[in-house]
């Protein structure tokens, strides 16, 4: 079975053709291209990034981040867990949100500091 797919490791955006049963890649004009395609139809990865409430804080929301790829299939469930949280004022850019989240190994941290209304 092949896959098409359009790198997204560069700006060039390589249509790839990924042999799932033999685990060759078509079409990449590089060795990320080769590693992308593999990893993407076999083990897709994503960094997720989005805000969580702040209770006290100069704004309402915080931007938040994994600090490294979770599964693909676990995204919206991050969210769901992320959707929980109220964090309260002050907070500190790199602070560390959830730890190890849903058992991936990896954090969630915020992006920026807010600053305590009191």
């Amino acid at each position: 079975m092949e896959r098409e797919l359009i790198c997204i490791c560069c700006p060039i955006g390589c249509h790839l053709k990924v042999n799932i049963e033999e685990n060759k890649v078509a079409g990449n004009g590089c060795k990320r291209g080769l590693d992308y395609g593999i990893k993407e139809v076999k083990n897709p990865v994503r960094i997720l990034t989005t805000t969580v409430k702040v209770k006290n804080g100069e704004l309402p929301l915080i931007p938040v981040k994994t600090k490294g790829e979770i599964p693909k299939d676990l995204l919206f469930k991050c969210m769901e867990e992320l959707k929980k949280i109220e964090l309260i004022a002050p907070i500190k850019i790199g602070d560390v949100v959830i730890s190890n989240i849903l058992g991936t190994g990896i954090d969630v941290i915020s992006c920026r500091d807010v600053k305590n209304l009191k």
